[in-house]
């Protein structure tokens, strides 16, 4: 969805459902210093943004927060009012709402809340934060945030001098003491579950931090003041303040969908959402800023973070449509009777950054390989997005238990690099090396370098020696004549028992010139050149796809869905 997809309504925001707008180009999920600094940073580059808070902010129960230059000491819900105050002072939208999943992909997001509703993003931007998993001892919880603290930098001076303890619930414990002794001359290690290493015991003798050994039972409470700690042995060591290091973990669940899923953070201190140094993840569209990336960010580092990431997606939004303008232009720019053109036909408006190689519906002068070189050779304006309709597929019906794929005519690599992102090992092949080289640099860039392989083949002669859980066939539009059936058959041969065949094309021309040049197969005539023995047919059907014509207006275009499952071997 770009500006010409968006009905006035959407733009003036509202819609025939009570007045209430439901796209917007940005959706924040989580309301706190990152996702209002990343509203604000989008609001102001007169980005359509809505922030949606679920109202439970990490650092609720803190009388106020520390370190941040100028707000010093401020109320959490006072600096979240202003924040608030300030995006919608630049057009922003801020809604109290849970979100309760995500899906779609990039440009095509659903955003759906806990009570039914949902709203359509091209981006998300997620700071959702993280929760902090306390020991179970108690009295704990009802403590935290008020005499019961993690953070020396956020807390600390605020229990100054006083009698502190430092609960050990990990190896960064010992640092955490050590931190706390800076503050005060009266500091207790409780080992707890969590005995010091010898190195570490000698750190804390050096700095006058005295070990307790044993289980803690309880912390002791006089007039709602800590008061001391109860070991499990029955001895009572006063303390008028405890810090604790909680395990960390991302709020995150809803992202289940698009296959984003808390992963151990390197510190060990829990789990995160990886990003990125902008903030990108591993799903193109999404964005991650805060706690729920950056389990150590205080208020001011998880605001930077999501100002940070906001700037790259209004960049990533305004390179996209200067990408489009370019194909546009470009698919505008040719005398319609040229070979080039017909294959920018092809192209024209897809979010896919290629048709592939080998399907020769055309005779067109040279070989393919001759005719693929060249084309590669030109500076194309290729989007660098995925085939649109490959990840609708995957993801409304993914892989079960696939670690291997091939692209069969991958071009210049964004539907193998969005495999790669999703942790299967691919190998690319194509007839161009130009399209390789870009596909490498591609890879390189989206930090996938490592789990794609780039291989040169001409699929007329030769086809890479294995056998993989998925083999993609996307748009083998040509024209330049070619052995079709041979190269499916090859494709076929080379999915491995349970594996997947995924063969998608064309249909018919795009809905501003249906008058296809080119006679597109249907799914009966593919199936018709594949020995069917041993597979099963779990999909054959014609979609629409959504397009952008050359004019800036909606379009759409007829394809194809073919895919079929090997029968595994038994036993």
């Amino acid at each position: 969805m770009n500006d010409s997809d968006m009905s006035d309504s959407a733009r003036n925001g509202s819609d025939s459902n009570g007045g209430v707008r439901d796209d917007y180009e940005v959706v924040v999920v989580g309301g706190g210093p990152a996702g209002l600094s990343g509203a604000l940073m989008l609001a102001r580059s007169r980005r359509s943004v809505l922030v949606l808070d679920a109202g439970v902010p990490r650092n609720a129960a803190a009388e106020g927060i520390h370190g941040l230059l100028g707000h010093d000491g401020v109320a959490p819900a006072t600096l979240l009012a202003r924040g608030r105050a300030e995006v919608r002072r630049y057009g922003g939208e801020v809604r109290d709402a849970e979100v309760v999943g995500v899906s779609g992909v990039q440009d095509r997001f659903t955003v759906t809340l806990e009570d039914g509703r949902s709203v359509r993003a091209r981006r998300v931007l997620v700071t959702t934060g993280l929760a902090d998993v306390l020991p179970d001892v108690p009295g704990l919880r009802e403590r935290w945030g008020r005499d019961v603290v993690h953070c020396p930098y956020c807390h600390g001076y605020e229990v100054r001098d006083q009698a502190i303890g430092v609960l050990a619930t990990g190896p960064m414990s010992v640092h955490q003491a050590l931190l706390f002794r800076q503050l005060s001359d009266d500091v207790t290690y409780f080992s707890h579950q969590c005995a010091p290493t010898a190195e570490q015991a000698r750190q804390l003798a050096a700095a006058g931090v005295p070990v307790v050994d044993g289980p803690v039972a309880e912390l002791a409470v006089t007039d709602d003041r800590l008061t001391g700690v109860r070991m499990s042995d029955g001895r009572m060591v006063p303390r008028a303040a405890l810090a604790v290091g909680s395990r960390m973990e991302a709020h995150a669940g809803f992202l289940g969908d698009l296959g984003l899923v808390p992963q151990e953070h390197p510190s060990g201190l829990g789990a995160h959402i990886p990003g990125d140094p902008a903030g990108r993840t591993t799903m193109p569209g999404v964005w991650v800023a805060g706690n729920v990336n950056d389990l150590g960010a205080q208020v001011g580092g998880a605001a930077a973070a999501g100002a940070w990431a906001g700037a790259q997606i209004n960049a990533d939004l305004v390179m996209a449509r200067t990408q489009q303008a370019l194909e546009t232009m470009a698919a505008t720019a040719r005398p319609s009777n040229t070979p080039a053109n017909q294959a920018d036909e092809h192209h024209a408006g897809h979010d896919h950054d290629h048709d592939h190689d080998h399907d020769h519906d055309h005779t067109g002068p040279g070989s393919a390989a001759e005719f693929w070189a060249g084309f590669y050779g030109e500076k194309q304006p290729w989007t660098g997005r995925p085939n649109q309709l490959l990840v609708r597929e995957l993801t409304e019906h993914p892989l079960d238990g696939a670690g291997t794929a091939v692209d069969v005519g991958c071009g210049t690599g964004a539907d193998a690099i969005w495999l790669a992102q999703r942790g299967l090992r691919v190998v690319g092949v194509d007839i161009a090396p130009a399209a390789l080289a870009r596909a490498a640099r591609a890879a390189e860039a989206a930090g996938v370098a490592d789990h794609v392989r780039w291989a040169c083949h001409d699929l007329e002669t030769d086809f890479p020696a294995g056998t993989w859980d998925l083999v993609a066939v996307s748009y083998l539009h040509s024209p330049v004549a070619f052995e079709r059936e041979q190269v499916l058959r090859r494709a076929a041969a080379a999915v491995a028992p349970g594996g997947t065949l995924l063969i998608l094309g064309h249909a018919g021309g795009p809905s501003w010139a249906p008058e296809a040049q080119v006679d597109f197969p249907s799914t009966d005539a593919v199936l018709a050149a594949l020995d069917l023995r041993g597979w099963t047919v779990e999909r054959a059907e014609r979609r629409t796809v959504a397009l952008t014509a050359p004019d800036a207006t909606a379009g759409s275009r007829p394809d194809t869905v073919l895919r079929l499952r090997r029968t595994p071997i038994a036993g």
